[in-house]
């Protein structure tokens, strides 16, 4: 009898820790991912979402990179990019939330500047049960997080570092490129004419310049209100005249810019780059966004730059 009862206390012994060694195993399997949005929510989740509302042309740019096509529900009224997006319906902030409701996502992508202006329709998605993350890169330091982040939202983690990597790959041998430059060109990357703005180091077009193998004559611009723009005043534009070289600026919804406009600007005509007509605009999608795309951006702005250095030869040699 008390062999018996021995064997049945360590055969319930055995039985618990395989409960318990299950339990730990399902435990990890279900575990919940944790990250940090921009508002500071910590989003706790245990599987990829799987229908997604993106407000930012950034986000859904990067959701079709990761290959989550079918995952994305609706699009910014404003999206563009890639032409699939097209077939998608249309999401505003300004849109009742019943019109997201009805959709049934189960995150919301926005950014900060939505976030913060429609604390309302946030907090209305919020109690609803979906989720809402705000993300935004302020610079290229911050990028390749910001991708990684997407990846672990969707469950596309492997597709996400692998998209970092090709990114690095392509700039990096862009860099090699460059380094035949014996003499660099100034540039000042204009952001926003009617203000005067420039962009902060480390924002992303200036990145894109700085690769390509220019110098930012602005390297000293301050950042206002927290973001990656600059007042830079037309004070501070003419004291650095003759260093500039080239005159850029970013043409889109952030700028309806012309050449002639930049041109005729009271007092410019003292400006290196006006006096020899090296006046260039570059589209704000490939300059301005975290995306893959900031490469074709890059490559650009190397052609205006040093049409010697960046022919299609060199490259097809380099890439």
């Amino acid at each position: 009898m008390l062999k018996q009862s021995r064997c049945t206390i360590r055969r319930f012994k055995n039985i618990t820790g395989i409960i318990f060694f299950i339990i730990f195993i399902v435990s990890l399997n279900c575990s919940a991912l944790t990250l940090t949005d921009k508002k500071g929510r910590q989003i706790d989740f245990s599987k990829p979402f799987s229908r997604i509302i993106s407000l930012y042309g950034a986000h859904t740019e990067n959701l079709y990179h990761l290959g989550l096509e079918e995952h994305i529900i609706g699009v910014s009224i404003n999206d563009t990019f890639p032409s699939q997006v097209a077939k998608k319906p249309r999401f505003s902030y300004h849109d009742d939330p019943e019109k997201f409701l009805a959709f049934m996502p189960d995150l919301v992508l926005v950014r900060p500047m939505i976030d913060n202006g429609y604390p309302n329709l946030m907090s209305r998605l919020e109690k609803s049960g979906i989720t809402v993350v705000s993300l935004q890169p302020s610079g290229i330091s911050e990028m390749y997080d910001y991708w990684l982040k997407l990846g672990m939202l969707t469950g596309r983690d492997q597709q996400a570092q692998k998209m970092i990597q090709n990114f690095k790959e392509k700039t990096d041998h862009i860099k090699t490129l460059t380094k035949e430059i014996q003499v660099k060109k100034g540039v000042y990357f204009q952001a926003i004419h009617t203000r005067m703005k420039t962009f902060t180091q480390g924002a992303m077009p200036i990145f894109a310049l700085e690769t390509a193998g220019g110098i930012n004559v602005a390297w000293d611009a301050k950042a206002s209100r927290n973001t990656n723009i600059a007042i830079y005043g037309k004070e501070h534009i003419l004291a650095k005249a003759a260093q500039i070289d080239v005159f850029l600026a970013q043409k889109g919804l952030m700028n309806a810019v012309s050449i002639e406009l930049i041109k005729n600007e009271p007092g410019f005509g003292v400006i290196k780059a006006i006096k020899n007509d090296q006046i260039y605009l570059i589209d704000e999608n490939i300059v301005s966004r975290p995306v893959p795309r900031l490469y074709k951006g890059i490559i650009s702005i190397g052609k205006l730059l040093y049409p010697d250095i960046f022919t299609q030869e060199k490259l097809n040699k380099e890439l």
